[in-house]
């Protein structure tokens, strides 16, 4: 038990799938996962186990933005036996390669944010995923048929910025094709902790088009990167 999760050691598998909405994990955890139970409910912040073909697997909701995964991350890699943790999220593209629904995996994470250097004086503004994970990500999508464009990605600590098409710019300067929230800091906390982190991210919203997905679609429609997630788990 963490301040923040109210668990038992064993409540959670060794690889968590981490949504940012606590209802995108209840939704993953009723849709996917045979024998599911309720592992967390504080603040709201649903996390479930289960098994999927047969192997454990548990899914919790990370909240917005590096501070709040960068918490929960933290807590389940060092309190609750957790391996790995796969985001699976949505993002904003930056580039019109990219459609509305296409799945983007992150080879890397770029950012402004002071996370990193706050923690432990990492200065570098880039965190990089698990190569590992990220062969097997890559593998399930191959195995399944989804597409999948693998790209640095813009973690961003800001939703609302004041710079008009600063997408442009970002795409142009630091070849970031997609923006989110939350991966720099996951990142960053498995390099750490030597543990294994991945971002898989399905776009929600196209800063080129100004296509959006609906809030039902977010929590419920993103099953590809769902299926890809689970299947490597």
């Amino acid at each position: 038990m963490t301040p923040h999760i109210h668990a038992e050691p064993g409540d959670f598998a060794e690889t968590v799938l981490m949504p940012g909405d606590p209802l995108r994990a209840k939704f993953i955890a009723e849709t996917f996962l045979q024998d599911v139970r309720e592992v967390n409910h504080v603040r709201n912040m649903l996390a479930y186990t289960g098994t999927y073909q047969g192997k454990p697997v548990s899914v919790m909701g990370s909240g917005m933005g590096m501070a709040s995964i960068g918490i929960y991350s933290w807590e389940l890699f060092t309190h609750f036996g957790v391996q790995s943790i796969i985001r699976v999220g949505s993002c904003g593209a930056y580039t019109s390669d990219l459609k509305l629904y296409d799945v983007v995996l992150a080879q890397a994470a770029w950012s402004e944010s002071s996370y990193a250097r706050t923690q432990n004086g990492y200065v570098s503004p880039v965190t990089h995923p698990s190569a590992s994970l990220n062969e097997a990500l890559t593998l399930a999508a191959k195995q399944l048929d989804i597409p999948l464009t693998v790209g640095t990605v813009h973690s961003s600590d800001v939703f609302y910025r004041a710079e008009v098409d600063a997408h442009e710019r970002l795409f142009r300067e630091q070849a970031t094709i997609a923006v989110e929230m939350e991966s720099f800091a996951l990142f960053h906390n498995a390099q750490v902790l030597g543990k294994r982190a991945a971002c898989i991210l399905t776009v929600s919203d196209h800063l080129v088009t100004h296509e959006a997905a609906s809030a039902e679609d977010r929590e419920q429609a993103f099953t590809h990167m769902m299926k890809i997630a689970l299947h490597t788990a």
